[in-house]
């Protein structure tokens, strides 16, 4: 099992900036793939990026394309979100998951078996 910790949420202004981080802590060397999604009030859970935790493609949602960057540092067990140009449509709580079967890697929930908390993110206009 993997549990996730993440941070850097909070309320942001459209068009700033935020860097969310997620950290990683017991049996890391079993993820395959790890993702971001959020999850807007009343909307369901969506996801924002996903990679490979070997190296390879990492997949964006169209909405967030070119805005957010998704980056993980090995040496810190730590998975970044950095997200720019932030929209109020963005506004949502945002958590970071883990899958560890090598089943799939992609923005769908399906198979993630372990999540964070969740950190809040709120853009205002």
């Amino acid at each position: 099992q993997v549990q996730l910790v993440e941070s850097g949420g909070g309320s942001v202004q459209t068009g700033g900036s935020l860097r969310l981080s997620c950290a990683a802590s017991g049996y890391i060397k079993s993820t395959h793939c790890m993702a971001w999604f959020r999850q807007a009030p009343g909307k369901e859970r969506e996801g924002v990026a996903a990679m490979y935790t070997e190296g390879g493609s990492t997949y964006y949602a169209a909405s967030v394309k070119g805005r957010f960057t998704m980056s993980r540092d090995n040496t810190k067990n730590t998975l970044y979100l950095h997200m720019n140009s932030l929209k109020p449509e963005d506004t949502a709580m945002y958590y970071c998951a883990a899958e560890s079967r090598g089943l799939v890697c992609g923005l769908g929930t399906w198979g993630f078996g372990s999540w964070g908390q969740g950190t809040q993110v709120t853009v205002s206009s």
